[in-house]
């Protein structure tokens, strides 16, 4: 993050802690720091030596080329074989640069001298037309290698994403992976451009380096040593670049995050009411002059590193021009070696410099290209399991026998011997305090969660055998938090079963189910009309009318389970008890029907109520079994609930 002292320029960039403004100690308690999977990586190019760039520069090449190959194989040799080609094309070119100078240098007049280098100088043409090909070829081929990668890459990983357990996604550590990962598309498709520019760099290292041989065998030290400065110089100033621009991430964090509350929706009021706006923009004022105090004083840091880097550099590049000088006056090397030897040695110590940016950047991109192998792996593993045994049709009964669930990351389970039994075609009711295991239940039911402990019986078929798409194939789900897609209103009421049979009218029943149709009368499109104001054309709803469009879609869905989970948390007093009505019609049709609601109202319909406290079911029956029981605990919630209204 940035380095406190610029006196010790030579010193290798380190992560230290940043320099934190008043401001953000204020609102945040120091600084702002992301708690995501890639948030790992953010300093990786300080992770990387000059030795040891050139230690993990094969392995580097080897993991991007088998990413091209598995992408596009045609593709990637045509760019190895483009490269190739370039390389040699300039080694040549150095060679016959050689001659070009020996026959200008020579001795007779210039006509013949000029006559004598012409063919050479012909052949440097086509060399130089051969190379420009050559270039285009690999640029149009990469070109061609770069999508594919990005587009196979991402889609493993959505692929990936798609099939794994819930538990997979409710885990942190994997929520991380998964954050981190997402970049590796991106990731893999940069290592291919930066895997053929260090090609490139390679190829032309390597003619500069055999031509010098060819020249003289002692030029080729003369090749490292100006060249060794110039790498690390390279590096040096780019990690320093580096650092004082994740430093500068640090500010810039807190500062966005700061003015995106200034002016966002959700904040307007307060801004305006309770006066937070002024307030704000002064700590965002406070903030953004540190950050330029910071930034100030890295580019000194900076602008000396560059300087001693070009002050070693010129001292390499002074002593091989005096090599050249002396080989020169010992009459070892003429006039156009020492001229081609000169070219040569710019041209390999260029490449390198070149070299080392992207061997840089093949480091930094592998890491996220490494997690993308990493969650492919670990999703592998919590895959939802394909295939076993098949429940073509809903059972009659579904049984829990003394199931146990307990979440990863918790030390108490969420559900605690929990027996019951559901009979098709009914109305079941779970109602209890929060946190009493409701929500786990229904998503233990609907086959999300496997039971640590216990069975859950479909007919004859435990869960834990049962294909497990088979059993989504029978639930339908609705939630207080269900999505809120930014497509069209028909999409959205069809996305319930993408895949089913579009037959005429059934749209219509669903949306008529839940008084959706009405909505898309006054919508300007119609079922057509985008529900996304982010887009042009697109209309915003109110929570109520989402809520219609979301039991459109548990009904468009047409499944025999039909589980609601507090589906009527947005909606007016009138609106919920019709909602209520028409999620219990659902079992007249013979679904069956499980309904979680802290509106004692709503369920008091249901045919079993299941209450449940810290895990347990503690109390069931119909309404008016609990209520006639003195001690009942759904008594006492019912009637908390009633004193409000009567009071």
């Amino acid at each position: 993050m940035g380095e406190r002292r610029t006196r010790r320029p030579l010193r290798r960039p380190r992560r230290i802690a940043p320099v934190v403004s008043a401001g953000e100690r204020e609102l945040f308690g120091g600084a702002l720091r992301y708690d995501f999977g890639w948030v790992k990586h953010e300093y990786a190019m300080l992770d990387l030596t000059p030795f040891a760039a050139v230690r993990a520069l094969p392995r580097l090449l080897a993991t991007t080329l088998r990413i091209a190959r598995d992408a596009d194989r045609r593709a990637l040799y045509t760019v190895g074989l483009a490269e190739v080609g370039q390389g040699t094309a300039q080694a040549f070119g150095l060679l016959l640069t050689n001659e070009i100078l020996a026959a200008l240098f020579g001795t007779g007049p210039a006509g013949d001298r000029l006559r004598a280098a012409l063919p050479a100088l012909l052949a440097v043409a086509v060399l130089a037309s051969v190379g420009a090909v050559l270039a285009s070829l690999s640029t149009a081929a990469t070109g061609r290698l770069e999508p594919k990668v990005e587009r196979l890459a991402t889609e493993g990983y959505l692929r990936r994403a798609v099939a794994v357990e819930l538990s997979a996604i409710e885990d942190g550590e994997f929520r991380k992976l998964l954050d981190s990962a997402q970049f590796g598309a991106l990731s893999a498709r940069a290592m291919v451009g930066a895997c053929v520019a260090a090609l490139n760099g390679i190829f032309g290292i390597l003619a500069a380096g055999g031509v010098l041989t060819v020249l003289h065998p002692a030029l080729l030290p003369l090749l490292v040593l100006i060249a060794l400065p110039r790498g690390w110089g390279a590096m040096h100033v780019a990690q320093r670049r580096y650092a004082s621009r994740m430093n500068w991430i640090e500010h810039e964090r807190a500062a966005r995050l700061v003015s995106g509350l200034i002016t966002e929706r959700g904040s307007a009021q307060e801004i305006r009411v309770h006066r937070a706006g002024p307030y704000l923009l002064d700590r965002y004022r406070d903030m953004a002059e540190t950050s330029e105090a910071e930034q100030t004083r890295l580019a000194h840091g900076r602008a000396v590193t560059e300087l001693t880097a070009a002050a070693f550099s010129g001292a390499a590049t002074l002593l091989t021009y005096a090599a050249l000088g002396a080989l020169l006056a010992t009459g070892r090397m003429d006039i156009a070696m020492a001229g081609t030897a000169a070219l040569a040695v710019r041209t390999g110590s260029a490449n390198l410099s070149a070299l080392i940016a992207h061997v840089n950047t093949l480091h930094e991109e592998s890491l996220y290209v490494r997690d993308l192998h990493r969650l492919t792996t670990e999703a592998d593993r919590r895959a939802i399991p394909v295939g076993g045994a098949p429940l073509p049709d809903f059972p009659g009964k579904i049984v829990f026998e003394d199931v146990v669930f307990r979440y990863p990351d918790r030390e108490e389970p969420a559900l605690r011997g929990v027996s019951l039994t559901l009979t098709a075609g009914t109305v079941v009711a779970l109602v209890g305090a929060n946190g009493s295991g409701k929500s786990t239940l229904v998503k233990v039911l609907a086959g999300l969660h496997l039971p640590d402990g216990g069975r859950v019986l479909w007919g004859g078929t435990d869960l834990a055998e049962a294909d497990r798409y088979d059993v989504f194939r029978h639930v339908a789900v609705l939630d207080q938090d269900f999505q809120r897609w930014p497509f069209t209103l028909r999409t959205n009421i069809t996305i319930g079963e993408p895949d089913g049979d579009p037959a005429p009218g059934r749209l219509e029943r669903a949306a008529a189910h839940s008084g959706a149709d009405r909505l898309g009368t006054t919508l300007p499109r119609g079922y057509d009309t985008l529900l996304a104001r982010q887009f042009r054309g697109g209309s915003e709803l109110s929570g109520g009318q989402w809520q219609t469009v979301g039991q459109a879609r548990l009904r468009y869905r047409e499944a025999s389970l039909v589980i609601a989970d507090e589906p009527t948390s947005a909606l007016d007093p009138e609106a919920e008890v019709d909602s209520f009505r028409r999620i219990r019609d659902l079992a007249a049709e013979g679904r069956t029907v499980v309904l979680v609601s802290h509106r004692m109202a709503g369920v008091q319909a249901a045919d079993v109520i299941h209450v449940l406290h810290e895990g347990r079911i503690v109390e069931s029956g119909s309404h008016q079994e609990l209520m006639d029981r003195p001690d009942s605990r759904y008594r006492r919630m019912y009637q908390l609930q009633a004193e409000q209204y009567g009071s």
